[in-house]
Formats: C-alpha cells, structure tokens, sequence
C-alpha cells in the first residue's frame, strides 16, 4: 500500500476541475478519477517504501507547510504524459509555495524512498485529470488538450495524508484562509 502527501482541493472551486474530469472521461476505457472517491488535488510525493511510515510523511508535509495559508492556483493548460497508458493532466502556474513545500519534503524524507517521478528535480507539479486514456482515443485526447483554452482557478485548502489503494485519508489538515 502506498502513502501519498497531497495538497486537496475540499472548496466549491474543485468543481471546476471535477467538470474537465467528466470531458476527460470520454477518452477513458473506464472513468478513473470520479473512481477514485477523492477531490481534486496536487500530490508532492509517495511513498511505496515500508521505511516511511504514514506519520513520518504526514510530520513532513506539516512541516513543510508550516503556518502558510491555503493557495488559490489558476490553470490555463490541459498536458499529458506519454504513458502507457496516455494520462491527461492541468497544469497549475507558477507558485513559490508549492516548490517550497516539495522542497521542504525531499529535505525532510531522503528522496530515495520516494517514487522517482516525486523526487526533487523530477517533480511535475500536476493536477490529474484522467489515468486511464484509451489507445484508441490517444489522439482525440491530446487534441482536447491542445485545444484547452480556459482560465480556471481553484483553492486548495486542505493538506493530507492518505494510502492508496483504494484511497484513504490517514490525516488532514484544513489551511488557514488567504489573508
């Protein structure tokens, strides 16, 4: 079982995210994120192993955090990774906050332990929108992502702990509001 740090999206907000999860479904053999029982969010590492327990990772990402308020992050583009399969994603701009958090994270945990995507250097800060892409709609998919052309913001206002799978939050922390 894996253990994940993540920065969730429990505002009204998410909706906007939860509606481009719905379109992404139609290239989907099979919806992957409605499946999931769990709201939209940014994940800044996991865990598979045994040496780092859930309130090692969960210790990390409080500390990381420390007293910071909750972020409201804008998406303007819909990006994929090659896969297989084919896994559609919104890519949030720029933030200090999250760069500092992962940051604090691979300074807390030794990055070893951390799947090689999550590792300092390596993370793609994302906010995933479909796993499960067909083979057949491969191109249809990432046509829908080039042709992306809204604005939305979303605010991120918990930060967790959970395993996977199936998803299970183990710890969570509401951020305070943005002075």
């Amino acid at each position: 079982m894996a253990i994940a740090i993540n920065l969730r999206a429990d505002d009204a907000s998410a909706g906007e995210v939860e509606r481009l999860w719905d379109q992404v479904a139609a290239f989907e053999d099979e919806p992957s994120m409605r499946a999931l029982g769990y709201r939209p969010h940014l994940t800044f590492a996991i865990y598979d192993s045994p040496e780092i327990e859930a309130k090692t990772a969960w210790e990390a990402m409080l500390r990381a955090v420390n007293s910071d308020a909750q972020l409201r992050i804008a998406f303007k583009r819909i990006r994929w990774f090659s896969g297989p399969p084919l896994v559609l994603w919104a890519e949030p701009t720029s933030d200090p906050a999250l760069a500092r958090w992962h940051a604090a994270i691979g300074e807390a945990i030794d990055p070893a332990h951390c799947r090689p995507h999550y590792r300092p250097g390596a993370w793609t800060p994302h906010c995933t929108l479909g796993t499960r892409i067909a083979d057949a709609k491969r191109d249809d998919a990432i046509a829908f992502a080039r042709s992306f052309d809204q604005d939305i913001t979303v605010l991120f206002d918990v930060v967790d702990c959970v395993t996977f799978p199936p998803v299970r939050v183990i710890a969570e922390q509401r951020l305070p509001p943005i002075p």
